[in-house]
C-alpha cells in the first residue's frame, strides 16, 4: 500500500512540474504540439503498418494539444463560461474527434469489416446523444468540430515583447492638473518602431477574460434549432442508408447532402454573434465539397478528373510533385477511411 501512495505521490508531483512548465512557457508547448504533429505526416507510407502508426501520433498530439489547454484554462479563472457537467461532455466529444480514425483503423486490423462498422456505429451514436444533449439541455447553439476550439497561443498569450510594451505603458506620467500624458525618455522605443499618437489612445489587446465573457452562444429558435438537430442526426441516417441500400447505392449520398444542405441553408439566413459561430458555418459550407469526394460519386464522376490535374500538375509545375504524389498515392487509402470521407 506504502508504494502505491509513493507512485502516486511522484506522479502527482510529475504533473504539477509538468503544469506549471506548460503555465510558463505556452509558446514552447506550443512548439513541442507542432513537433509532434509533423513527426506524424513525415512517417505515414514510410512502411508497412505506417499508416496506423502516424495516425496514432496525429491523435496523440491533438490530444496533448487538449491536455495543455486544459492546464493553461485553469491558471485562467473564469476564462471558461460553461457548467462543470458541460465542460466534461465537450472534453468528451472532443477526445472522439481526435481518435476516432485511429479507433477505426485499429478496429479494422483487429476484428475485420465487422468490427470496423461496429466501432463506427458506436462512436456516431454517443457523438450524437452528447451533441443533443448539448443543444437541448445547455442550449449550446451550432456545434462545433472541434467542441472545445484551441487557444490561440500567439494572442491569448503574449510573449515578452507585448509584455514590455504594455509595461511601458504603464511607466506613462499623467499630469496631475492637464491630465496630459507624456512618455519617459527611458521608455522611447528606436525611431522605426516608434509611434506618435498620444500613449493614452494607443489601442490595447484585449485579455482572453473580457473576450470570453461575450462568448455566449448565439440563441436559436425552434426552426433553427431543428436544423441543427438534423445536421447531428445525419452521420446516423447515413449509416442506416448504407446498412440498408449498400455502399454502391446513390441513396445514402443524396440523403445525406439533402440533410445537410437543408440544415446549411436554415443556418446560413442567421445572424451568429460570435466569431468561433461564423467560421463554424465557414467549415460547414467548405465541407460541402467533400461530397465531389465521396462514394459513389467519386467513383464514377470525380476520381478520373482529380487524378488527371493531379498529375498534370505534378508533370509540368515545378515543385508541385514534392505534394501531388504523395497525395496520389494517399487517396485510395484516404477513400478507405469512413471518417475521414463522412466523420
Amino acid at each position: 500500500m506504502s508504494h502505491l501512495k509513493e507512485y502516486i505521490d511522484r506522479v502527482t508531483q510529475l504533473y504539477e512540474r509538468y503544469s506549471e512548465y506548460v503555465r510558463r512557457n505556452p509558446a514552447a508547448t506550443a512548439q513541442l504540439e507542432s513537433t509532434v504533429r509533423t513527426f506524424s505526416y513525415l512517417i505515414a507510407g514510410r512502411f508497412t503498418d505506417s499508416h496506423e502508426l502516424s495516425e496514432l501520433v496525429y491523435s496523440a498530439s491533438n490530444l496533448l494539444v487538449l491536455f495543455n489547454d486544459s492546464i493553461l484554462r485553469k491558471g485562467l479563472r473564469c476564462a471558461l463560461t460553461v457548467s462543470l457537467s458541460q465542460q466534461r461532455i465537450l472534453t468528451w466529444l472532443s477526445v472522439l474527434e481526435y481518435v476516432e480514425v485511429f479507433l477505426e483503423m485499429g478496429a479494422c486490423k483487429l476484428w475485420g469489416e465487422v468490427g470496423r462498422w461496429l466501432v463506427i456505429g458506436l462512436i456516431q451514436i454517443f457523438k450524437a446523444v452528447l451533441r443533443i444533449v448539448l443543444l437541448l439541455r445547455y442550449k449550446s447553439g451550432i456545434q462545433t468540430s472541434p467542441p472545445i476550439i484551441p487557444l490561440n497561443r500567439g494572442t491569448e498569450f503574449p510573449g515578452e515583447d507585448n509584455s514590455s510594451a504594455e509595461q511601458q505603458d504603464d511607466a506613462c506620467f499623467v499630469g496631475q492638473r492637464s491630465g496630459r500624458v507624456i512618455r519617459p525618455l527611458g521608455s522611447a522605443s528606436s525611431l522605426q518602431a516608434r509611434q506618435w499618437g498620444a500613449a493614452a489612445q494607443r489601442p490595447r489587446r484585449s485579455s482572453l477574460k473580457e473576450e470570453k465573457l461575450h462568448s455566449t452562444p448565439t440563441p436559436l429558435r425552434p426552426q433553427e434549432t431543428m436544423a441543427e438537430a438534423v445536421y447531428i442526426g445525419r452521420p446516423l441516417v447515413h449509416l442506416l442508408c448504407l446498412g440498408l441500400c449498400g455502399k454502391q447505392s446513390w441513396k445514402p449520398w443524396l440523403i445525406s447532402g439533402a440533410l445537410e444542405l437543408s440544415s446549411f441553408a436554415v443556418l446560413n439566413d442567421k445572424k451568429f454573434q460570435n466569431g468561433w459561430e461564423r467560421a463554424e458555418m465557414r467549415r460547414r459550407s467548405f465541407l460541402l465539397l467533400y461530397y465531389l469526394l465521396r462514394s459513389p460519386f467519386y467513383d464514377r464522376y470525380s476520381e478520373e478528373k482529380i487524378l488527371f490535374l493531379l498529375r498534370l500538375l505534378a508533370d509540368h509545375v515545378p515543385g508541385i510533385g514534392l505534394v501531388a504524389r504523395p497525395l496520389m498515392d494517399y487517396l485510395p487509402t484516404w477513400q478507405k477511411i469512413y471518417f475521414y470521407n463522412w466523420g
